[in-house]
């Protein structure tokens, strides 16, 4: 059976994948894997403010609370998700990679990433 760890390791290894993390609401590091240069513990504390701006952003266009946002920037594109009502994943991607396919397959198996937390 596959633990957390282990799809946090698969999902790193993929193509165009600077980092996964899956953290609390917290902003603590549940599990990581991070490319060279990349503070997860420090990109996780970060995190839960952006998605708080998201919930505030989402009330007031009536859209509801948080579920996915992905930032493209400069440099690459982050991609955010609830898990559950207490963990979030994050991933950051390098510039050009077309994240469709990672959509897709969160879309696809979140509720059996989430039952391994």
């Amino acid at each position: 059976m596959s633990t957390i760890r282990d799809v946090v390791q698969m999902l790193g290894k993929r193509e165009g994948v600077d980092a996964v993390i899956v953290l609390g609401r917290d902003g603590l590091t549940i599990d990581a894997h991070a490319g060279d240069g990349l503070d997860a513990d420090g990109l996780a504390a970060l995190v839960p403010s952006v998605v708080a701006a998201c919930n505030h952003l989402g009330a007031a266009a009536g859209r509801g609370g948080f579920g996915t946002g992905l930032v493209e920037y400069e440099e690459g594109m982050a991609l955010v998700a609830e898990l559950t009502s207490e963990t979030l994943l994050a991933m950051f991607f390098k510039p050009g990679t077309n994240v469709g396919g990672h959509l897709y397959e969160l879309r696809r198996h979140r509720r059996a990433i989430a039952a391994l937390l």
